[in-house]
């Protein structure tokens, strides 16, 4: 089997986060920064950026053949896992899912959303912009997430704090699918 060494791909990815149903970049601008009006770049990261879709198949079975006759699809997961490396308190509001911030002479603070997170969650949208094939951009576009995962941050005397995210994704609408790939060909 031949390779293809230009459909090989090696490279950092950015993220961006943005307030669900905000305003997504065309396709044709995949190789330009999103929007910093509606999107915010997230920073650094450590150990690159996971993405990850897990779809699970019921199989489909009759009486009288052995094997499987098909299946269905009854459940997709999909999530973007990184490791944000500017552990800065307008960072950990996305990580819990909003909450209040304020600053004054000298200082900053942050304190959760603790009302209405429970009925009523601060759903975001995530994009990747990482690298598809031919060394041009692809991004990847997840519509409505949450931060769904363990809330920890390490400080080592060795070792830098991060602060660990899983972004998991949702379903939308009827009309809109809850996420999307660009890659640019040119």
């Amino acid at each position: 089997m031949a390779v293809t060494t230009t459909n090989l791909i090696m490279g950092p990815a950015a993220l961006y986060i943005a307030s669900f149903g905000a305003t997504e970049p065309l396709d044709t601008a995949v190789n330009d920064t999103p929007a910093a009006s509606a999107w915010t770049d997230l920073g650094g990261t450590q150990d690159g950026v996971k993405l990850a879709v897990d779809q699970t198949y019921t199989p489909l079975e009759v009486d009288q053949v052995v094997d499987e006759v098909g299946g269905r699809l009854t459940k997709r997961l999909f999530t973007i896992e990184t490791n944000l490396a500017e552990p800065t308190l307008e960072n950990l509001k996305y990580l819990l899912n909003d909450g209040t911030a304020a600053s004054g002479a000298g200082f900053k603070n942050f304190e959760p959303i603790y009302a209405s997170s429970a009925t009523q969650p601060t759903y975001r949208a995530v994009i990747l912009d990482g690298y598809a094939p031919g060394q041009f951009r692809r991004r990847f576009i997840v519509r409505r997430v949450l931060s769904n995962d363990k809330v920890e941050s390490s400080y080592k005397k060795d070792g830098m704090t991060l602060f660990p995210v899983k972004w998991q994704g949702f379903y939308v609408s009827q009309s809109i699918a809850p996420f999307k790939l660009v890659d640019a060909t040119s």
